[in-house]
């Protein structure tokens, strides 16, 4: 049977399968859910076996659940290492969604709930392409899944549970489907990621909160000095400008730059789409430049005061801010990690405390689109979608992408089906049932290639 008439009379299973996923809210941010991820993993590992997988186990790690299954074809085959998480985002602002978020609706074609793209619906394109090719005996090669259950608040027990099982995760290449492309009609494949390193800033002054009129203009303000500093990360050129942050920065290639160019991007669109009159960024480069290949700065959150309804005039006694820099290959995160927090306690005033945490990180990843298992990509996606995919950059980060290469050793293909209009991470997150379907031909299409 062909792969289109086999999701046209499975499709009903299939969303059926996907929504008893959704409708669990794996939401790792938050410990009241700490039952539902194990709910999450144990459903995974039913749908795993049914799919076919000779076996499945849920493992315990330092934090959430992970779910182990494969496939054994022959031990002179080569192995597939397929990766998904199973964790979602918190659905707040729950106001603003049109359906309920943990309880999928169809509309438009749409599949709407959270975790519908991110990451239960791709995570389904793997196993349906997975069936598929077991109950036709087409499968080729042996294939092994590790969902974890964390990676929505930065993997922080995948790194140790990797070390650990490294003889039961050896594979030849890892295939993963939690990123995006340019469009329904742009197909692409994701060939590198940018690192990312965060932290949280504690700035202290006076010893408690202040009369701001007996004592404002005499004493340091933290949110003022707070925000005097952060002013000072970014200059003029939209440039970093904390020491050394660019020592281990390469120039993006001219080849590439022609590349990026060739990219289909309409900035008109792109300002009315986010509601904004004019963009800003690192000077020399394009918009494209800016957001996948060169790195970021960005305060994430900042606050301290009285901040209820009506007026106080307080002078507070602290101020706070989360904030983070999105890192390119050789960047390590690490090591940024300490030269921000060097930087900052350099430029802090003697009037306040500052206190640097850094919170967590990652590398970037580069995949060298020459690689078999990418062509194997290539070939799906033209397969699916008509047209050749574009190889792009992209600005998110998955840190895991760059442990499985150092711990593994193994390149990662980033297969991800996602659009921008998914709005993942945000009210009203959906997924195209068009692109659910070509998403399981394209992986079908890999499966079939050699690597």
């Amino acid at each position: 049977m062909e792969i289109k008439d086999y999701i046209r009379e499975n499709e009903a299973r299939f969303m059926d399968e996907l929504f008893s996923l959704i409708r669990i809210p794996s939401i790792s941010a938050l410990p009241e859910h700490k039952d539902d991820m194990l709910a999450c993993a144990q459903r995974w590992k039913t749908l795993l076996l049914e799919a076919g997988a000779d076996e499945a186990i849920v493992m315990p790690s330092q934090g959430n659940p992970l779910v182990y299954a494969e496939k054994r074809v022959s031990p002179d085959a080569p192995t597939v290492l397929i990766y998904a998480h199973y964790d979602v985002m918190p659905a707040e602002p729950l106001e603003l969604w049109k359906s309920q978020p943990f309880e999928p609706e169809i509309r438009d074609e749409h599949i709407y709930a959270r975790g519908a793209d991110d990451d239960k619906g791709q995570a389904m394109i793997q196993v349906k392409a997975f069936e598929y090719m077991v109950r036709h005996g087409e499968l080729k090669h042996n294939v092994k899944f590790i969902f974890e259950g964390e990676e929505e608040i930065g993997s922080p027990s995948l790194n140790a549970f990797i070390k650990e099982h490294k003889e039961l995760l050896k594979s030849d290449i890892i295939l993963v489907s939690d990123t995006s492309m340019l469009g329904a009609e742009l197909p692409s494949l994701t060939t590198g990621l940018r690192g990312l390193a965060y932290w949280q800033i504690e700035v202290t002054g006076p010893n408690r909160d202040l009369h701001s009129g007996h004592f404002g203009g005499a004493v340091a303000n933290p949110i003022n000095t707070l925000c005097n500093m952060l002013s000072q990360v970014i200059d003029k050129d939209g440039r970093i400008t904390v020491p050394h942050f660019y020592d281990k920065v390469e120039a993006v290639p001219e080849a590439e730059r022609k590349m990026i160019a060739q990219i289909p991007f309409d900035e008109e669109k792109y300002k009315a789409a986010i509601g904004v009159e004019e963009l800003q960024g690192e000077k020399g480069y394009s918009t494209l430049e800016r957001n996948s290949c060169r790195p970021s700065f960005d305060i994430c959150g900042i606050w301290g005061g009285y901040t209820g309804e009506g007026s106080k005039t307080v002078l507070p006694s602290k101020a706070y801010a989360k904030v983070s820099c999105r890192l390119v290959p050789h960047q390590q995160h690490e090591e940024i990690s300490k030269l921000f927090a060097d930087y900052i306690q350099s430029i802090a005033p003697r009037s306040v405390k500052v206190k640097v945490t850094p919170m967590h990180g990652g590398e970037g990843y580069v995949c060298p689109i020459d690689l078999p298992a990418y062509k194997a990509a290539e070939a799906g996606f033209t397969k699916a979608f008509g047209k050749k995919p574009l190889a792009v950059r992209r600005g998110g980060s998955i840190p895991i992408i760059s442990d499985f290469e150092q711990i593994l050793g193994v390149k990662t293909i980033l297969m991800g089906f996602g659009l921008e209009s998914d709005a993942i991470h945000s009210p009203n997150e959906n997924f195209s049932l068009d692109i659910f379907r070509k998403g399981i031909e394209a992986v079908v299409e890999f499966h079939k290639q050699s690597f």
